[in-house]
């Protein structure tokens, strides 16, 4: 497939995966009439989507990442509870007018199925968009969007899920105000428990001086040790692990040896490559099951309409909302791409299955929508996304090392932005960035660097070394 430039230019790998499981699935069926396979959530939530997350954390651009993250969180929680919302009323109203025909749910089975068909997929979204190469402000909203609200659904899934359990008649306002503290606590909470383990594999990278050939090892136990702490505490387990990856990155690249970083970034992305294929092609292979196919025309078909018209009727009027705000504006051009990124994927998929039928009489037709959804937005928009962003002349990432003449220009610029913010009394993300970086230089990187790691940090130094460097060359 990698061999060939014209097929990997216009068929995502996601979607020949998912045809490479269907017709794999199919041999299989053909051959025994059993689907010998399937994603089971266990194997996704514990095995195939910590690396996944953990690399996407650990290579995060930062300043990109945290200088869009008000816009990041906005579409991530509002976007995510607004699409969840009504995706499941629309659908329970167009089920009371008998279109859909007699189904055994009520009013909080199609919340609880729009809240897990909500869940943007960072491991689909990541599949499209670094073939397409958008540019970084783009890139990072839609991916950044996509690993926050993962964690955002779960717990509307989890208090949606609580609901049907306890019976609708039983659901009153405190059980409401509970479901909305519980998504506070889950969510900072997860990310508390992500900042913890990052400093403490930072002091660990301090020591290891020693020990260069297990340095690669602690990275990625005491990273999926902060997602199996956070699941144990019935926190979030995706932000736990997506916050220990960005914020141990400096330290931890600054106190390990070159080898040591070469060997976490290839084993990382190794991980994450290979998880992401397993992903794809099992949900090709699950779909081939005929027990748990429940067809109903209607209900798929408004549930792809639904979900498609109101993501663009969200990130319209919250880009409308934030363009008010934000300094780069984000164009009519950018808006159509977002809309159409909200590839579903094998989050949906996973929680899909984890219903239980006792409670959730029409499971089997929730499982068969959400296939139809996952292979829809992944093979179709995957495969025409590329198009579009051509079609739409969307501006392109340019991947470079910045000259030194701009890194400089770039330092004078942040550092002007923060005196003008701290002079007139406005405390923007420049003047935090500001405060935090010489927080970070007076107190953090004393802590968490080795001695040797704060002295080659030294700027004047290393324009020094890169210039002598420049000459011998």
């Amino acid at each position: 497939f990698h061999l060939s430039h014209k097929v990997t230019r216009v068929v995502p790998e996601s979607a020949l995966l998912i045809v490479l499981g269907l017709f794999l699935g199919g041999i299989v069926w053909a051959a025994d009439h059993i689907a010998s396979f399937a994603l089971t959530p266990t194997v996704f939530f514990f095995y195939l989507l910590p690396p996944i997350v953990l690399d996407a954390g650990y290579f995060m651009p930062n300043r990109l990442f945290f200088g869009n993250l008000g816009s990041i969180l906005l579409y991530a929680v509002i976007g995510t509870v607004w699409n969840a919302a009504t995706t499941g009323l629309s659908l329970y109203g167009v089920y009371r007018t008998g279109i859909m025909g007699h189904l055994n749910t009520g009013l909080l089975d199609f919340l609880l199925f729009g809240s897990l068909i909500a869940a943007v997929d960072p491991v689909a979204v990541l599949a499209v968009f670094e073939e397409v190469h958008v540019n970084e402000v783009l890139f990072i909203i839609v991916f950044g969007e996509s690993l926050l609200n993962d964690a955002v659904t779960v717990v509307l899934y989890n208090v949606f899920e609580s609901f049907v359990a306890i019976g609708p008649e039983n659901v009153t306002g405190i059980e409401c105000v509970k479901g909305i503290v519980s998504f506070f606590v889950v969510s900072l909470g997860g990310t508390l428990v992500g900042i913890f383990f990052a400093f403490l594999l930072s002091l660990v990278s301090r020591f290891t001086k020693h020990v260069r050939i297990i340095e690669p090892g602690f990275v990625f136990i005491i990273s999926y040790l902060s997602y199996l702490t956070a699941e144990m505490l019935s926190l979030s387990a995706i932000l736990a692990i997506t916050f220990c990856g960005i914020c141990c990155q400096k330290y931890v690249k600054a106190n390990i040896s070159e080898q040591s970083s070469t060997t976490v970034r290839y084993t990382m992305k190794m991980m994450a490559s290979g998880a992401e294929t397993i992903i794809f092609m099992f949900l090709g292979i699950s779909a081939v099951n005929p027990e748990i196919w429940t067809w109903n025309t209607a209900f798929i078909l408004l549930t792809l309409v639904f979900i498609s018209v109101y993501r663009v009727i969200g990130v319209v009027l919250q880009t409308w909302i934030l363009n008010h705000y934000r300094m780069v504006q984000l164009e009519i051009i950018d808006q159509v791409v977002m809309s159409y990124g909200g590839l579903r994927g094998a989050v949906a998929f996973a929680l899909v299955v984890l219903l239980d039928t006792d409670k959730v009489k029409e499971k089997n037709l929730f499982v068969s929508t959400t296939i139809i959804v996952v292979f829809f937005t992944v093979i179709f928009q995957g495969l025409t996304i590329k198009p579009l962003v051509q079609w739409l002349k969307v501006k392109k990432t340019e991947h470079r090392e910045p000259k030194l003449n701009e890194k400089l220009h770039g330092r004078a610029f942040d550092h002007i932005l923060s005196a003008i913010e701290d002079i007139s009394g406005q405390i923007g993300h420049n003047y935090l960035r500001d405060k935090w970086s010489n927080f970070d230089r007076k107190f953090l990187s004393k802590v968490l660097m080795r001695r040797s790691a704060q002295k080659s940090r030294d700027q004047i130094l290393n324009v020094f070394h890169e210039l002598n460097l420049k000459d011998a060359i």
